[in-house]
């Protein structure tokens, strides 16, 4: 077997019981990178607009096709994104890429309810075409989603499944010949380290699967 006889990695074992929450989220998002950032625009029941970046976000699934997103609480509340999800069954998902990283951050501000991100930060808004919802568009692709599953995580907030109604891709992405895949170098997405680190896009290894 390879590696039989190496000396096993003498681990610090580090019990996450132990460990307050501000301590389990920074080994958590130090571990767990990059991640994808899930950067979710909805409406609320009074037509304001939010735009909010979560990096607990992840492909579920291709048929349906299926994405989950993790949105915490500030504060003992729901935040406005959740909320608005469950009031409207509707949500976009903008791919975060280097030309709107700056922005992207931006909408991590804890706005008021009635506090427009998409003003805040100078972004464009448009309305998605198979739901409800707005998205940015400036953004070169876009997941258009309606809520699938809902599952309440207590005091940790909530896990949305979105169903991928719809997807918006800008017409000068390449797409890879005799394929549906975006070409990444084209897409230039921007991914979650730890705290205020972003991972970009860097040396890519192509490797055939065996």
């Amino acid at each position: 077997m390879a590696g039989e006889g190496a000396e096993p990695v003498r681990h610090r074992v580090v019990h996450t019981a132990a460990v307050d929450g501000l301590g389990r989220y920074q080994l958590l998002t130090s571990l767990v990178v990059p991640r994808p950032i899930g950067w979710v625009s909805t409406r609320g029941k009074d037509g304001v607009p939010n735009l909010a970046p979560f990096s607990f976000f992840s492909a579920v699934a291709p048929t349906p096709m299926l994405v989950s997103l993790s949105i915490g609480t500030r504060r003992g509340e729901a935040k406005d994104s959740l909320r608005n999800i469950l009031d409207q069954r509707a949500f976009c998902v903008n791919v975060v890429t280097e030309r709107h990283l700056e922005a992207m951050n931006g909408t991590a501000e804890g706005l008021p309810p009635d506090g427009d991100e998409f003003a805040a930060v100078g972004l464009s808004l448009a309305e998605a075409d198979t739901v409800d919802a707005p998205y940015v568009a400036e953004c070169p692709a876009v997941l258009e989603c309606e809520l699938h599953t809902h599952v309440d995580l207590g005091e940790a907030g909530g896990l949305v499944l979105g169903e991928v109604m719809g997807v918006r891709l800008d017409p000068e992405l390449e797409i890879v010949e005799g394929s549906a895949f975006v070409d990444t170098e084209a897409l230039r997405p921007v991914g979650r380290l730890w705290g205020p680190a972003y991972s970009l896009l860097g040396e890519i290894r192509v490797i055939s699967r065996p």
